[in-house]
């Protein structure tokens, strides 16, 4: 009997033992999807909302980009030139590109609008629309190479370098998968860009060589075919993107297609006629392995401290001011959980940022930057005002009791029982029964008797002060329990703002700080409009 015993709590420990073992693995958060590869040398898959990279292959590596170029050139002709104006085509502008490549038959002297023009730049790849509407825009083309640059450089683009508007070869014009990703970005922000990339054809005004307007060398068409429902290389989800060829780039392509609430860029760069299929993994990979979520829906490491400050309705802290950008997205792998994400919080805020930021918040999962987010608070004189009765607030809910109870019912009840008692009141008053018409007994003279008004006073004296000893009580529970509140809250401030990386002194520096900076601002501003 003792070995069958010795046994089974062996058999338990042992089972207990590799329990303990195992579960932790069983939870272990799942790894980045993977992708065997593309067959073009350098490619990326980015998610647009975050930014994440979902796969990459020599992505920082500079290959010649052709046509795609043209994204950033119609980028920038967008927003700084007026499409009803009108375009001259110069003799450099038609006859300084390469022999046999893509352009839409303008010839110097002929004028188009610049949205014909765009028209003609990104579905017909038109080299000399390119040339045309750099110089139109900048003079030169020289001097639109130097824009083009500067524009690269403002969108986070460090390792590419442009010398024309339309990729043709040149050893000096080179782009990164990554590169071309960021500035894909910001293109489809624009809506003007997504209009005129995303149509299928456009007929332009007539030119020279085609004067007839219903001639159909006027009408452009679209090269991408992943764009196109009866090409057999069409994409579901497929919005935007532009081809490229030529003989040192080889097949390049940029493709954009949205899915479940998910936008990808795909780039792809030196492909081997393997482009279209390289781009149709990678999307494919994507949308299967990912989704696009709003840290605002989830996290809650942050925004919860707004409804952690109050007390009863009263604001507790200034920290309610405190909230999540609510158009910040990550993405993050479909098996994994939110909460195997790691932050990191960065207070060093440098680029463009939301107003009222006061920290960056970047996501990472399975070491993969998933993508960030920012922690906002209200920086007008209305939130500053709020702020400022926040803390009055809090002061109030540390030292206010229960108003003192009011005894005047009471009172009022005593009134109102005196006037029922007079032969009492006469005797009080050492009035004589005999003059108001009472008789009395000899004996009943002298006869000791407690009246009923010093009854009635002294049963209100005792309900008196059973009210006012459960008053105080209730008021010193109560005070006892909103101390203990407040101090628990107290403590999960500390704990919330140890999650961001902030201690209390640091947060209430920087709310003075802002409140100083904002009322600086508002006092200029008021100076300026007396």
């Amino acid at each position: 009997m003792k070995q069958r015993l010795t046994r089974f709590f062996c058999f338990i420990f042992t089972v207990s033992l590799l329990s303990f073992i195992t579960v932790p693995l069983a939870y272990a958060a799942p790894s980045w999807p993977e992708l065997s590869g593309i067959q073009a040398d350098g490619g990326i898959l980015v998610d647009a909302a975050s930014g994440a990279v979902l796969y990459e292959k020599n992505a920082d590596q500079p290959y010649y980009p052709a046509s795609i170029t043209k994204i950033l050139t119609a980028l920038i002709i967008i927003e700084n030139c007026n499409l009803e104006d009108m375009v001259t085509f110069s003799d450099r502008a038609v006859n300084d590109v390469e022999s046999g490549s893509s352009n839409m038959g303008a010839l110097p002297g002929d004028q188009l609008t610049v949205r014909d023009c765009l028209y003609g730049l990104m579905l017909a790849s038109a080299n000399e629309c390119a040339n045309a509407l750099a110089e139109h825009c900048s003079g030169s083309i020289e001097a639109f190479a130097d824009l083009m640059n500067q524009k690269a450089l403002s969108l986070g683009c460090s390792k590419s370098h442009f010398v024309n508007p339309s990729g043709l070869n040149n050893e000096n014009h080179f782009v990164t998968a990554r590169d071309m990703a960021l500035i894909t970005k910001a293109a489809i922000e624009n809506p003007t860009f997504l209009e005129i990339d995303g149509a299928l054809y456009w007929k332009h005004a007539p030119i020279k060589r085609y004067p007839d307007p219903e001639d159909p060398h006027n009408t452009v068409y679209a090269h991408h075919g992943m764009l196109k429902k009866n090409n057999s290389r069409y994409y579901a989800g497929a919005f935007a993107g532009k081809t490229g060829y030529t003989s040192l780039a080889g097949n390049t392509l940029v493709t954009c297609a949205r899915k479940n609430d998910m936008t990808l860029i795909c780039v792809v760069l030196n492909g081997h006629q393997t482009h279209y299929q390289d781009t149709k993994a990678l999307f494919d990979f994507g949308f299967r392995n990912f989704s696009s979520i709003k840290v605002s829906d989830y996290n809650n490491a942050y925004t919860s401290i707004e409804n952690d400050m109050t007390i009863a309705g009263l604001t507790a802290s200034p920290i309610s001011t405190l909230t999540m950008d609510e158009d910040c997205s990550i993405a993050l792998p479909q098996s994994a959980d939110f909460n195997d994400i790691e932050t990191t919080l960065n207070y060093q805020l440098t680029g463009s940022f939301p107003a009222g930021a006061i920290a960056e918040i970047s996501y990472s999962y399975a070491g993969h930057a998933i993508g960030s987010s920012y922690l906002l608070i209200r920086n007008n004189w209305n939130s500053l005002e709020r702020m400022e009765a926040a803390a009055s607030d809090l002061t109030r809910a540390e030292t206010i009791g229960i108003p003192e109870p009011t005894t005047r019912a009471l009172d009022t009840n005593a009134e109102q029982t005196e006037p029922g008692f007079p032969s009492q009141l006469s005797i009080l008053n050492n009035q004589d029964p005999a003059a108001s018409g009472q008789t009395m007994e000899p004996e009943e003279k002298f006869r000791p008797e407690i009246s009923s008004t010093v009854w009635v006073a002294f049963a209100v004296t005792i309900i008196l002060a059973g009210v006012i000893t459960a008053v105080t009580v209730t008021k010193i529970h109560i005070q006892r329990k909103t101390e203990a509140e407040v101090y628990f809250l107290r403590e999960r401030r500390k704990k919330r703002l140890n999650d961001i990386g902030l201690t209390p002194s640091e947060f209430d520096l920087m709310l003075q700080e802002r409140k100083r900076s904002s009322y600086r601002a508002s006092k200029s501003k008021r100076h300026f409009k007396s």
